[in-house]
């Protein structure tokens, strides 16, 4: 990652990273740019080069936030209607985290309203387009911020996963993508989509870059009482020498060239000294069941906030409080806002939340379960991220349900809270990227990195 010095300054970083969101605005990457303030911040970080102080780790790298970060900059509205006109008196720690070592935001980047989807295509603003094929989906929820560092606007993006939504656009754009172990970084700040497995996490070219960021990023915070003591910054406590393989996840059943690109990858761990371990674990078949019950749960309670009294759209033709609140999110929600927030309703309605959400609940205990026994087994897991590559713009939209299984083999890790990096694993015969995830158990982070990056080292060979 490239830093500003006096002989290649911020401002021309700042200005370069500017010029090509402009050159790729058919792609739909931003949902606003940050211009002026972006290059006040990195006149002031050159004038700190000049006086020979210390401008950070990450001095004058410009950078792209997905837009459901909040920040006093611009207007935070999580690709939503409802919050177009919000404008945030907070910061959201992640970012001052990043800024504090110098790091400029050129931009927010589009994503699917309030993170509900796996395509870009549920953003108020309208969809996001694939990095390498502008007919196909830059994936979601995050995929504003996948495509921003596929093209090379900038060298690193933040990005929110709830199930899948750095992996899956990572992978469909050919970058690196972490999703980190639940509570390592700080939710502070960052627009609530389901409170259990939310996690912030990063889209860069690199393991070495993800690696940086998680070491600026990670650590306690006490606006986020989920937050975990740093670990991260401590030496790896993992050395992996075990890859485990999901026989639950039928690979005969993936698009073929996914499990050609899972193979390649897999005889790449055995040429690295890496041992093959088969895994059972059932109770995976259930983990897309159960992810959307408990996340449409917390939706439903989450988004019951935007009222349109207290901040956000209002509708301006209602007569009545009942009006305000059923017109307001009416017109400022979209569709799959809509049917998350009434399946969570239902799940948690009397007579159904023993059947439904409590159910759910006692088979993520079990899932949980299952990931402890198997890295009692390897050391980490390795498994597609998704079934099938970026499919064509439109091609899911009008069935939710063949969208959710798309998320198949990303969710399982929301529900356990382990992390998972998503790493760039060829193409397609019509150059459409492919990617695997490595997965590992609780605060293994670091270590997970690190097999990312000797897996592009052994390669390079």
């Amino acid at each position: 990652m490239q830093i500003a010095t006096k002989e290649h300054t911020a401002v021309e970083m700042v200005k370069a990273a500017l010029e090509k969101a402009k050159q790729y605005e058919d792609y739909h990457v931003f949902v606003s740019l940050n211009e002026e303030i972006a290059l006040k911040k990195a006149a002031e970080i050159d004038a700190k080069i000049k006086k020979g102080e210390n401008p950070g780790r990450l001095a004058g790298v410009p950078y792209a936030c997905k837009d459901n970060f909040l920040s006093k900059e611009g207007n935070t509205t999580a690709s939503s209607k409802i919050l177009e006109p919000f404008k945030s008196p907070i910061t959201a720690t992640a970012i001052k985290k990043l800024e504090d070592e110098g790091a400029i935001m050129i931009g927010r980047t589009n994503m699917d309203s309030f993170a509900h989807g796996s395509s870009t295509e549920n953003s108020y603003f309208g969809p996001t387009k694939n990095a390498h094929d502008k007919t196909r989906v830059a994936g979601g929820s995050s995929g504003g911020s996948a495509v921003a560092v596929a093209l090379g606007i900038v060298p690193f993006a933040t990005g929110t996963d709830t199930g899948g939504s750095i992996r899956q656009p990572a992978s469909f754009n050919g970058v690196y993508g972490i999703k980190p172990t639940y509570g390592t970084i700080s939710r502070y700040g960052v627009v609530a989509m389901a409170s259990s497995t939310d996690c912030i996490g990063f889209f860069a070219d690199s393991a070495e870059d993800l690696d940086l960021l998680m070491d600026i990023c990670a650590g306690q915070d006490p606006y986020d009482m989920t937050t975990l003591p740093d670990y991260y910054t401590e030496e790896a406590p993992h050395s992996f020498n075990k890859v485990g393989v999901i026989k639950d996840f039928d690979l005969s059943k993936v698009d073929p060239e996914i499990k050609a690109a899972f193979d390649h990858k897999l005889e790449t761990l055995k040429s690295m000294g890496m041992e093959v371990v088969e895994l059972d674990m059932p109770a995976l078949k259930y983990a897309l069941a159960v992810y959307y019950i408990i996340v449409p749960a917390e939706i439903s309670s989450n988004l019951s906030r935007h009222d349109g009294i207290r901040y956000g759209y209002r509708n301006e033709e209602a007569k009545s409080l009942d009006e305000v609140y059923g017109k307001s999110r009416n017109d400022g929600f979209m569709p799959e806002n809509k049917r998350r927030i009434m399946i969570g309703n239902f799940v948690l309605s009397s007579g159904f939340y023993d059947a439904y959400y409590n159910k759910a609940q006692k088979a993520r205990t079990v899932i949980i379960k299952q990931y402890e026994d198997a890295f009692k087994k390897c050391d980490f897991i390795l498994t597609p991220v998704t079934p099938n590559p970026a499919f064509k713009l439109g091609e899911h939209t009008s069935d939710p349900v063949s969208m959710y299984l798309e998320d198949i083999m990303s969710v399982p890790l929301n529900l356990a809270g382990i992390p998972g990096v998503a790493i760039p694993a060829g193409e397609t015969k019509d150059s459409i990227s492919l990617g695997v995830q490595l997965v590992g158990p609780r605060r293994s982070d670091k270590a997970l990195l690190k097999v990312a990056a000797d897996i592009a080292k052994q390669e390079e060979k």
